[in-house]
């Protein structure tokens, strides 16, 4: 089109006309000119004409100036020719035909659009000249209005706007009064800790002076505010540190509150975290210090400069367990502090959801974000917390040697120990590794040289005791007894660790859910042993006091009581004294039950049992407090059955000549039990070779001596039937010591690791069950002593067997076997008025007397037929 256009300019071809006042070639465009019509009647070829239009050069197209006819001038060659020039101008003219023709249909096939637009500016220009109208008729108004106002209103008009000036300058400046009065009121509100009016009002101070910034009094305001904010910002952060020993919600509400205004969240739980990792420190440290100055009678400042490590091997003994439990309460309290604020986070977290979600969603995302940073730092901090306080306990452990230790004083550390390791676990779940590696190792160590102490005391005991009943009530139970309390008592806040009972309900009541308002787990109770009397021993059964001066009158002197039994057997390293010192009353008040046993059913039991079960009992504290050392706890309790057991067969059930009979012998169980506690635990040696190797040394430490039976137990006179009181309580209180350990034995097995179980079962299998089995052993030499079965014999060698009848009368061998049966009977009688004898007892010596009389018998025909 442009090329057309182009060609049409320089052919002299004229365009429609532009500009919009030459009206007439408007109207004149109307109507299709003579011209066109002509060029659109002619008959054509498009596809010719297109040809032709495409032959013109491109040169004639150029917009650029152009001249059409210089170019066709020098175009003609030197010699012309006629007939040539005339083709040639014909086909110039047929190339403008076409163009032309071209031109004329383009403007036809536009002029209705173009006639259209024509007519839209038309009624444009016609709009133009009414707003020009309507601008001159304003114009003139406007100057009619000018003319009528005077002078004096537009005083009025500045006054007013003067006024409003003033009154606006009048709040500006009372505003910057107020400003400059905000450090009183800023001091006053954090004097009452309100943190977030605080921070609040500063920060609407700073945005309104940000507002009168123009001022020059404000711009030292602002400075001034700015350090007021960061004053505010150091006391958020003391009031923070606050929070680690004694957390108050109201308090820890403002203080988080404030940081929320600061935008500084994050920030304030990073900070929480040190300040408790600091409160940790500077409370073990307050509280050793304080008992160390306490102890040594001055406040040398050399102990405020020593290392917490340094410090705590300056605390004495004698107030060792006192600063171990106010060390623990105050980390309970930074604990307790830790966990309420977990709380406090969580609750208020889901408030905050819930807000979120009924309200708009502006910031959720930050909030969210936050919300995630703070709880799994309050997570993290968890074990670092208690890592810490591990640490620091372990260390004040390591500073004194805790052999020096009472054993009831060990225990009630081992109870503090056990009980923060109870509220470790329950804190974050740890299982309190280095604590229990650290007391283990003490525990050990300790327990062994108690335990030693306590089998050399077993062994003087045993040698010391005369087997005389230990007069208990029919219904007596070890239970009943003060080391075995904790198993029968219920979990409390007073009760201490090693106190528990084996089994907890169903809804278990957390130390924190306890403590969270009131208390301290770790508090000492002013009476931590049971003071409550044990109310074991049977009564006298005797109706008036004549009575019992005629009964006992053997017991009035001192002199009756042997020695031995006078001396209170007290340990000099622990302190303990486990069995009572047996005096004159105690002699008396057990003779006075012993004429009432056989009508009751009483357990047959001594002194010596009482004070290994009380052993046991004390044993199964330590193994319940501190569960790690269970299988060391358990094996020490196995030596102290197995030395009793020893013991007894020792003084009752060895007897080779009756051994050598080849009946009544233990049974291959009995005796492979017995061997194994000779090779393990007894040592044979009367005295140490001093050329013995150290490892000999070393394991005869680990053993005990054999006890040997006190002279005072007779045990070769016929009429006490060979001992047969002394040997019926020995061996029924093994019987007894036997079935009390078949009753802790879910117990045990409770504490016991799965790996050393197999050990608990085969000490129940192969040593407590065979306690049953020293009767007949024990009770076999009193059957062949007391009857005389070699006058039988000889008696049936006398009988003359020829007789052609039988005899109306029995021989006289058999007359006296029944007349020893009748005298071993009323010598039984008389036992059991001093001793109960139990049914399977009665049962084993008439058992062995029959058989010991049917041997006879047969022993007396293979002589006659011999």
């Amino acid at each position: 089109m442009q090329k057309i256009k182009s060609l049409m300019t320089r052919q002299g071809l004229k365009s429609p006309p532009e500009s919009l006042s030459d009206l007439g070639a408007i109207e004149s465009l109307r109507v299709p000119g003579k011209e066109f019509r002509e060029l659109r009647e002619q008959p054509s070829d498009p596809q010719a004409e297109q040809e032709l239009i495409n032959s013109i050069e491109q040169v004639y197209f150029s917009t650029d100036s152009f001249d059409i006819v210089k170019y066709e001038l020098e175009k003609l060659p030197p010699v012309l020719n006629l007939q040539e020039l005339e083709e040639y101008r014909d086909k110039l003219k047929q190339q403008q035909a076409a163009v032309s023709k071209k031109v004329a249909d383009l403007i036809l096939e536009k002029q209705p659009a173009y006639v259209k637009e024509l007519e839209r500016v038309t009624s444009l220009q016609t709009g133009l000249q009414l707003a020009a109208v309507i601008c001159t008729n304003g114009r003139r108004h406007l100057n009619i209005a000018k003319e009528g106002f005077t002078q004096a209103s537009l005083g009025l008009l500045a006054n007013q706007r003067k006024r409003q000036l003033l009154i606006g300058l009048l709040k500006s400046l009372r505003t910057i009064k107020t400003l400059q009065r905000t450090d009183v009121r800023l001091s006053e509100m954090l004097e009452e800790e309100d943190y977030p009016g605080a921070i609040q009002l500063c920060l609407e101070c700073q945005k309104a002076a940000s507002t009168f910034k123009h001022y020059s009094c404000i711009s030292e305001l602002n400075s001034k505010l700015q350090d007021t904010l960061e004053q505010i910002e150091e006391q958020l952060d003391v009031a923070l540190s606050k929070i680690c020993k004694n957390f108050d919600i109201n308090h820890y509400t403002k203080v988080q509150q404030a940081y929320r205004l600061l935008g500084k969240t994050q920030t304030a739980m990073d900070q929480l975290h040190m300040h408790f990792t600091q409160a940790i420190h500077n409370t073990v440290f307050q509280v050793v210090l304080g008992y160390v100055e306490l102890c040594s009678g001055n406040t040398d400042t050399k102990f405020q400069k020593l290392q917490y490590k340094d410090l705590c091997t300056h605390v004495t003994p004698d107030s060792y367990i006192p600063c171990l439990a106010d060390l623990c309460k105050a980390l309970w309290e930074v604990m307790l502090s830790y966990y309420r604020t977990m709380e406090w986070h969580e609750k208020h977290d889901n408030e905050d959801t819930t807000s979120a979600s009924e309200g708009s969603n502006i910031g959720t995302e930050e909030t969210n974000f936050d919300r995630g940073y703070i709880k799994k730092k309050l997570e993290h901090g968890l074990t670092r917390i208690w890592q810490d306080v591990q640490l620091k306990v372990k260390t004040y452990l390591l500073g004194t040697d805790l052999s020096i230790f009472k054993y009831d004083d060990f225990i009630f550390v081992l109870d503090i120990i056990s009980r923060l390791m109870q509220v470790g676990e329950e804190f974050c779940g740890s299982k309190s590794e280095v604590l229990q590696e650290s007391i283990r190792k003490q525990s050990v160590n300790y327990f062994k040289n108690y335990h030693r102490t306590r089998l050399d005391e077993l062994r003087m005991f045993l040698e010391n005791e005369t087997w005389e009943l230990c007069p208990v009530k029919s219904n007596f139970s070890i239970l009943q007894l003060h080391e075995f309390k904790f198993m029968e008592q219920s979990r409390s806040p007073s009760v201490s660790p090693s106190k528990q009972p084996a089994s907890t309900s169903s809804k278990t009541v957390t130390l924190f859910e306890q403590y969270c308002s009131d208390g301290n787990p770790f508090e000492i109770q002013a009476n931590h042993k049971d003071e409550e009397t044990e109310d074991v021993l049977a009564s006298n059964g005797y109706e008036s006091d004549e009575q019992e001066k005629s009964a006992y009158q053997e017991y009035d002197s001192d002199s009756d009581v042997p020695e031995e039994l006078k001396r209170d057997y007290v340990d000099e390293q622990t302190g303990d004294a486990p069995v009572k010192s047996v005096s004159r009353e105690t002699l008396k008040s057990r003779k006075k039950s012993d004429y009432s046993l056989n009508k009751v059913n009483a357990p047959i039991l001594t002194n010596t049992t009482l004070n290994v079960i009380r052993l046991v009992g004390k044993y199964m504290q330590m193994m319940n407090i501190l569960k790690p050392i269970a299988f060391d706890v358990i094996h020490f309790m196995s030596q102290l059955f197995d030395y009793y057991l020893y013991a007894i067969y020792t003084f009752f059930g060895r007897n080779d000549s009756l051994e050598s009979t080849g009946l009544g012998l233990s049974s291959s169980r009995l005796r492979t039990t017995l061997n194994r506690i000779q090779e393990s635990l007894i040592d044979m040696e009367v005295s140490a070779d001093p050329t013995a190797t150290l490892t000999a040394a070393e394991e005869r430490k680990e053993k005990v001596p054999s006890p040997h039976l006190s002279h005072l137990v007779v045990l070769t006179s016929g009429d006490t039937l060979y001992g047969l009181a002394e040997r019926v309580v020995a061996t029924e209180s093994l019987v007894f010591l036997a079935e009390q350990f078949e009753f802790l034995q879910p117990h045990l097995d409770a504490v016991m690791p799965a790996v050393k179980k197999p050990f608990l079962q085969q000490f129940y299998s192969q040593t407590v069950s065979t306690a049953s089995e020293l009767r007949k052993p024990i009770y076999w030499i009193v059957a062949g002593k007391a009857i005389d079965y070699e006058q039988m014999l000889l008696l049936m060698a006398n009988v003359k067997w020829d007789v052609k009848e039988i005899m109306s009368q029995h021989n006289i061998y058999v007359d006296a076997l029944l007349k020893e049966f009748e005298q071993f009977n009323r010598r039984l009688n008389e036992v059991s008025k001093r001793v109960r004898i139990p049914l399977p007892v009665s049962n084993i010596l008439w058992e062995h007397c029959i058989r010991l009389a049917n041997r006879t018998i047969v022993e007396g025909n293979i002589q006659r037929s011999s």
